[in-house]
């Protein structure tokens, strides 16, 4: 359910009580263990944590580099970690690590998916937010995107 919030507290405040605890308690973990010089912001209509665009302005779509969002589904509350799709031995660590707390893993390529605050396991999510430091993000993305093609001056 995409938010026109404008604000993370206009957001909480669309919520009804109950995913407004499990957002709000997703989000204080998210804040406790965020690297120094992420952002938290609205885009996309979620939560956002994101490389604000003064220190990194050329992002592919003009939005701030997402590092990781939570937002309030239909049907569910989703956690992006980005840092979990972009890096194979981050996403095993990940999956190791979901699979020994016992609880039920309904995941996509970054999206992890819960249906209520018990479902979740705080203490790994804040563990995978906590694992890469703005500037390495920086250099990570830097390095996945293609190089770009010099173009040829005409009649040459």
């Amino acid at each position: 359910m995409k938010s026109d919030a404008a604000t993370v507290e206009q957001y909480l405040e669309e919520l009804t009580p109950e995913r407004r605890e499990a957002v709000s308690a997703v989000r204080e973990v998210v804040l406790a263990n965020l690297p120094a010089g992420y952002e938290e912001i609205m885009d996309f209509g979620m939560i956002a944590y994101v490389v604000p665009l003064e220190r990194y302005p050329k992002t592919y779509n003009g939005h701030p580099l997402m590092y990781a969002a939570l937002a309030s589904e239909k049907r569910y509350i989703s956690v992006h970690l980005m840092n979990i799709y972009a890096d194979e031995a981050s996403r095993q660590w990940f999956l190791d690590r979901y699979e020994a707390t016992g609880k039920r893993l309904n995941m996509g390529k970054s999206c992890v998916r819960f249906r209520t605050l018990a479902d979740m396991p705080l203490e790994l999510i804040g563990e995978a937010v906590g694992r890469v430091p703005m500037e390495e993000w920086v250099g990570f993305y830097e390095a996945s995107r293609p190089p770009k093609r010099r173009s040829r001056a005409k009649g040459s």
